[in-house]
C-alpha cells in the first residue's frame, strides 16, 4: 500500500454501498494506524470507539439527530464508523497514568530517564496551560 497515492486519489465519499464490507485484515491496518497516531508528547489524549454492527452503528446515529440528519445513511450504511474522542484537559493524575503506563512498558532505562521525561512533557504541558491559554487546541494536535 503507497499511501501518499491514496491521499492523492481520495475523495470525500457520499453514500457507502451497505452490502460491502472492509476486511478484517484491511481495517486491522486502519486500526494500527489509529493506534500509532503521534500526539505531542505522547499525552495520545483520545479514544477511537469504532461500530461495526447494525447497533452500534444506530448508537452512533443518534448523534446525526437534528440539524445533521443527512449524515444518518452515512453512519448506518458505512463498513465500519469511527468516532474520535478527544480529551481537553490533562490533569496531574493523567500525567501521571501516561508516565506509569511507559514506565511498566520498559521505556526508561533509569530512573532520571523518566524524571526528565515527566519534567518535560509538564514543561510543554504548562506553557499551553498557563502561557499560552490553548491547553484543549494543543492536545488536538
Amino acid at each position: 500500500m503507497n499511501l501518499t497515492t491514496i491521499l492523492n486519489n481520495r475523495y470525500s465519499v457520499k453514500e457507502f454501498d451497505a452490502t460491502k464490507k472492509i476486511s478484517e485484515a484491511d481495517f486491522q491496518q486502519v486500526k494500527d494506524v489509529l493506534r500509532l497516531s503521534p500526539s505531542s508528547v505522547n499525552l495520545q489524549p483520545w479514544h477511537f470507539l469504532i461500530a461495526d454492527t447494525a447497533a452500534g452503528k444506530e448508537r452512533i446515529a443518534k448523534g446525526t439527530q437534528g440539524f445533521f440528519h443527512f449524515n444518518t445513511p452515512k453512519v448506518l450504511d458505512a463498513s465500519h464508523v469511527i468516532v474520535i474522542a478527544a480529551r481537553t484537559n490533562a490533569d496531574d493524575a493523567y500525567m501521571n497514568s501516561i508516565l506509569e503506563q511507559e514506565d511498566k512498558d520498559g521505556r526508561f532505562a533509569a530512573q532520571q530517564f523518566k524524571d526528565q521525561m515527566h519534567g518535560g512533557r509538564m514543561l510543554f504541558a504548562d506553557i499551553h496551560k498557563y502561557d499560552l491559554k490553548d491547553l484543549p487546541h494543543w492536545m488536538e494536535k
